[in-house]
């Protein structure tokens, strides 16, 4: 009795070549079913990213124009948290990267905190293009009428 023992104990240890196989099948069918779900989360990353800078942008124009209301002497420069920041008609001037030796200005971008080594950005004339990857949105000055313009983000290369 002792050998039959020992040959059914033998028997139920371990799995069988095709309990293995099936295991690894079923491991590759719902692999290739999550795989594409994760495969391309660079896009979505650049315009999450990009939604945060807009919403700094939006919050950062709210906040400067609340603090040139609050002064009430028509300034041209209101200072955020230790920084001038250089006002055009009661908002933040488009381009914050004008810099002479006498006098440094500061617009949206050092407003709303955007460091240009995370995003691209780009002034032309009176707006400044905020950039990351494919995925950008402009920024365009208040005019005498108006407020300034965020516009929507926009996608040129299908990358976010």
């Amino acid at each position: 009795m002792t050998a039959i023992n020992a040959i059914t104990s033998r028997k139920e240890k371990g799995f069988t070549l095709i309990e293995l196989v099936m295991v690894i099948v079923i491991l590759g069918i719902l692999a290739a079913f999550a795989l594409p779900r994760f495969a391309d989360l660079g896009g979505d990353a650049r315009r999450a990213s990009l939604e945060g800078a807009r919403g700094s942008v939006k919050s950062a124009s709210a906040i400067t124009h609340a603090a040139f209301l609050a002064d009430g002497d028509e300034p041209t420069i209101v200072t955020l948290e230790g920084t001038d920041i250089t006002l055009v008609n009661g908002y933040p001037q488009a381009d914050g990267a004008t810099a002479t030796e006498a006098t440094t200005t500061n617009g949206i971008a050092e407003a709303a905190q955007l460091d240009g080594n995370d995003f691209g950005l780009a002034f032309t004339g009176s707006t400044l293009t905020i950039s990351n990857g494919g995925c950008s949105f402009d920024y365009t000055e208040a005019t005498t009428d108006a407020p300034p313009e965020i516009t929507a983000i926009t996608d040129t290369d299908g990358e976010c």
